[in-house]
């Protein structure tokens, strides 16, 4: 576990490097995979207890961290803009010295967080895995605002009938987990800032030229992203795993790695094959 200070914010890292094992020339020259988990309830021990470990193992370099607000990163009062979660990505790779194009894997609003800084920094970003995940458009941010403000209600007007819901519907850990977001909501400008970040056209999504892989659950309402992706994105290739909502990544992470792995070994210099194979 490492602190690392942007200057800005401190933001709890967790650095996986290429296994020892890992054959092949991708463990002496391993690509880099930073992971971008969600909003509110997520942190990287979505990912530390999924696939981080075997993109490790595979050959992989891997980062990954908690967002500003969440997990055991800092929590400023202040300062939630999608801008701001872009910031903190960009100023992370320089302070761990990462000069070397970054394959960004983000789930749900980590992949908004993707396709910000693919759009700002291109020269960083080799290319994306997003799940269940979309720009920053005009229509998510109306969304978002939906969300958030539910989010907002439900913990200020009735806290703990909600939270005791939560714990008996999905268990204590979840309520845990929903008692920490609804403080982030209530205590952080969080729930207006998200709403009131700058948002993208198509033209800026067009913009968007490093190779994107898109993964939906079959049965999640943001799979009809897909074509809509597949349209404005000059190389996206999406994927759509049925019988899965929006936790994909939890649901089946074995899909998740393998697609992932995939991925970044046809995208890489030199490649590496689903089980650390190099090809």
């Amino acid at each position: 576990m490492a602190i690392v200070d942007t200057g800005d914010v401190r933001l709890h890292v967790q650095r996986l490097p290429a296994r020892p094992g890992a054959t092949g020339e991708a463990a002496e020259a391993a690509a880099t995979v930073v992971l971008l988990h969600g909003l509110l309830t997520d942190s990287l021990a979505s990912y530390y207890f999924t696939v981080a470990p075997a993109f490790a193992a595979a050959g992989l370099d891997v980062i990954m961290y908690d967002h500003r607000g969440h997990g055991r990163s800092g929590r400023p009062q202040r300062g939630y803009t999608l801008g701001a979660f872009v910031d903190d990505l960009d100023a992370l790779l320089d302070r761990l010295d990462v000069r070397t194009p970054v394959h960004l894997v983000g789930n749900s609003y980590g992949g908004t967080v993707a396709f910000g800084l693919a759009l700002r920094r291109p020269e960083r970003v080799a290319g994306m895995v997003v799940i269940e995940s979309e720009p920053a458009t005009a229509a998510w941010a109306v969304k978002l605002a939906g969300l958030l403000e539910r989010v907002r209600h439900e913990m200020h007007v009735n806290e703990d009938a909600a939270l005791d819901w939560i714990a008996t519907h999905h268990g204590g850990h979840t309520a845990r987990l929903a008692k920490s977001a609804g403080r982030l909501v209530r205590d952080t400008t969080l729930a207006r800032d998200i709403p009131a970040s700058a948002v993208l056209g198509d033209e800026d999504i067009r913009a968007i030229h490093c190779p994107v892989l898109a993964v939906y659950g079959g049965d999640s309402d943001l799979a009809a992203q897909a074509p809509r992706m597949r349209s404005l994105l000059p190389h996206c290739a999406t994927e759509l795993l049925p019988g899965h909502r929006h936790s994909v990544l939890v649901e089946a992470p074995g899909r998740v790695r393998d697609l992932v792995l995939d991925w970044v070994g046809r995208h890489s210099r030199p490649t590496v094959g689903p089980r650390g194979r190099a090809r």
